[in-house]
């Protein structure tokens, strides 16, 4: 298991202890996320699945994230970010739900930023938050999961 997913172990004997679940919506990870979750033996406990939805049509058809609101904001977006871990969430009928939007570079997307990142916690506790990150695609990438797998983790000890 690589340092920066350190969390990992705390997040799932937490998740184990309170029988809860967590499922994932990815997009600039690529499934990243999803292979961090399911690094660890027994993650098949409380991890439920995930979904990667690189392209807007997939996040509206799978995810139900509304195309009004990718018209209105962007994908890479807090908005979008959100309606995308509940979207996940309710398809997989998971207790919490992450996901990821955002541009993993070299160059700008739609006129946003690279490194530009959104992560969205769905659950008993909602939280979004947004990382400037720089480096290349893989940096990026990695940095976005090491930042989601922190954020959770710190969420569930405060419960």
């Amino acid at each position: 298991m690589k340092e920066e997913f350190a969390g990992l172990t705390d997040i799932f004997t937490i998740l184990r202890q309170r029988g809860e679940s967590i499922c994932v919506a990815e997009s600039l990870t690529g499934g990243g996320l999803a292979e961090a979750l399911t690094s660890l033996p027994g993650s098949s406990e409380v991890f439920k699945g995930s979904i990667t939805a690189y392209q807007s049509q997939i996040k509206s058809s799978l995810l139900k994230v509304p195309a009004e609101l990718i018209s209105e904001f962007g994908v890479v977006s807090e908005e979008v970010a959100a309606a995308m871990a509940g979207g996940a969430k309710e398809l997989m009928d998971s207790t919490w739900s992450i996901s990821t939007t955002g541009v993993a570079g070299p160059g700008p997307s739609d006129g946003v930023a690279a490194g530009t990142v959104w992560v969205a916690i769905d659950g008993p506790i909602s939280q979004t938050l947004q990382l400037e990150l720089s480096g290349t695609r893989e940096i990026v990438r990695n940095a976005t999961i090491a930042g989601a797998i922190a954020a959770f983790a710190r969420i569930l000890k405060t419960l």
